[in-house]
């Protein structure tokens, strides 16, 4: 499945295997149980984040791999989104350092 994916002005197609979404299920249950506890988002505390916010909080981790190069950690999160939001068109991820402002757009 593809992720399009627009950092500034730059937009990307992550190309993530479907047998990598299968592989990362456990992974991404991990990862919504730490988001069930609450997340800080730029400066609010969000005690439950909804299914949006999550993504918001994942596109943020994709940005921060984005800038260490870290390829496979952009591949994992990519595919959390897509296997949380399977119908997504497309990420537009802020880079003002506001994880809210950042887009998901199904």
């Amino acid at each position: 499945m593809i992720l399009k994916l627009t950092i500034d002005d730059q937009t990307y197609d992550i190309d993530v295997p479907q047998q990598q979404l299968e592989e990362g299920k456990e992974f991404y249950n991990k990862m919504d149980q730490d988001m069930d506890k609450g997340w800080q988002m730029s400066r609010f505390w969000v005690e439950k984040p909804d299914l949006y916010q999550r993504c918001q909080i994942v596109a943020d981790k994709i940005l921060g791999a984005f800038h260490t190069e870290n390829q496979k950690m952009v591949l994992l999160m990519a595919g959390y989104i897509l296997s949380h939001v399977p119908h997504v068109e497309e990420v537009v991820v802020d880079t003002s350092g506001d994880i809210t402002l950042t887009e998901i757009l199904a």
